[in-house]
């Protein structure tokens, strides 16, 4: 498997990840005031799965362009 289809499969998973993390914290709002003390948590969460999927897209233009 290629640098880039490896990377292409971590941004999968990422983009998953980043995708629960976003309804976990959907779910948290709606219950709210139950559980109001885990906002930080999973609001810090949902901010570090975005920030890793991130950086693997800008990753994996990178590798594309010096590819090309």
């Amino acid at each position: 498997m290629s640098e880039i289809e490896t990377l292409k499969a971590e941004i999968k998973k990422l983009s998953a990840r980043a995708t629960t993390m976003k309804m976990n914290l959907h779910d948290l709002s709606e219950e709210l005031p139950i559980n109001w003390q885990t906002i930080m948590t999973v609001a810090q969460e949902t901010q570090d799965a975005y920030a890793a999927l991130e950086a693997a897209r800008k990753a994996l233009k990178e590798l594309e362009a010096k590819a090309a």
